[in-house]
């Protein structure tokens, strides 16, 4: 992995998924996106020029927050990103940074007619990536668009509802297509801090974009279908927080732990439907069973589906893992029929 000092981000190209380090002086100083970037040093909306004439927008975020989870779709190329509305009291738009009235602007001007590709600013993607020299480093996860050929127009921002401490309020749910470009050059960076916008050293996905509107995803399959031990756990200290949590609350009772495996995998898709939790006993090898909605909802087709929970002990406490192996996935191969397809849930 490519890694920047903080000494050298100022002439630094950004590369994705290369990592920049931030200072150590212990303050906002250290904020390394502020250096490479003429744009301010905190928040997840920072652009350089004004909020009504962006030159370049950057979108930087955790990746930690569960109530707003920033994901990206590294296999087609997809980032969905929250506003910053992220607590009631205020009108969707009316936010300190005005992230979310910029991405009102961003999205109207994509759904205009015709669309003048132009006035979109290149839109930068970081996440937060921390090092052994500085809390404050980050990744560059890419140079992005905003919607995806994938979803409408109707989809692509959406104002979804939250309630914190019994109070309701609204903020912006977007997706942004990360276009394929490996390098983004320094020169076309300093062209645009000086008022040049020469397109010309621009990337070529950038260039078409702006010509066409043509969306040239950054499409990265996985070089391997099984993923490590490492890497079917997680990564940072509060995801890991609350897969301890629900092992340890679960254990005592595993047979609840079908329910709350159930409930989870509706979660993970709309179409998922689960018809039955079977019996804690003689439960024919399937803890749950359920349908998936295939085609349209007046004339759906449906695939069956067998549901396995395991409470094991994951491993991350110190304790030796209780993994899942041969045995628990065969059992629950061998009960699936015909058309029928299986699901596991684990804390493992």
């Amino acid at each position: 992995m490519k890694l920047f000092t903080f000494d050298e981000l100022d002439k630094a190209d950004l590369i994705i998924d290369a990592v920049y380090e931030g200072g150590t002086r212990g303050n906002a100083a250290d904020d390394p996106i502020g250096k490479l970037l003429r744009v301010g040093n905190q928040g997840g909306f920072r652009y350089s020029g004004t909020a009504s004439a962006i030159n370049y927008l950057v979108l930087y975020t955790s990746g930690l927050d569960t109530d707003w989870p920033d994901i990206i779709d590294v296999e087609q190329g997809i980032f969905q990103y929250f506003g910053d509305n992220k607590s009631p009291g205020n009108e969707i738009h009316d936010t300190p940074k005005k992230g979310n009235l910029i991405l009102k602007n961003l999205f109207d001007e994509l759904h205009n007619f015709p669309v003048n590709y132009s006035s979109i600013p290149p839109i930068f993607i970081f996440f937060k990536f921390p090092t052994k020299n500085s809390n404050r480093s980050v990744q560059f996860k890419g140079l992005c668009v905003p919607g995806a050929d994938r979803i409408s127009a109707v989809d692509d921002l959406i104002a979804v509802w939250k309630t914190k401490d019994g109070q309701r309020f609204q903020n912006y749910r977007s997706f942004f297509t990360i276009i394929e470009s490996a390098i983004i050059s320094r020169a076309w960076i300093d062209s645009i801090d000086n008022g040049n916008k020469d397109c010309s050293i621009a990337p070529k996905a950038w260039q078409r974009w702006q010509k066409k509107g043509d969306r040239m995803p950054l499409v990265a399959p996985r070089s391997k279908q099984a993923r490590t031990v490492s890497e079917q756990l997680p990564d940072d200290d509060a995801h890991t927080n609350m897969l301890l949590e629900i092992f340890v609350y679960f254990s005592a009772n595993p047979f609840i732990f079908e329910k709350f495996a159930a409930f989870i995998y509706t979660l993970s898709d709309k179409n998922v439907i689960i018809d039955e939790i079977t019996r804690n006993v003689i439960d024919g090898g399937r803890d749950a069973i359920g349908r998936y909605k295939l085609g349209i909802d007046k004339d759906p087709v449906y695939a069956e589906f067998a549901l396995e929970a395991k409470c094991y002990n994951p491993g991350l406490n110190g304790d030796k893992a209780n993994t899942v192996g041969v045995k628990e996935t065969s059992r629950l191969i061998s009960r699936i029929r015909n058309r029928q397809f299986g699901i596991l849930v684990t804390t493992s």
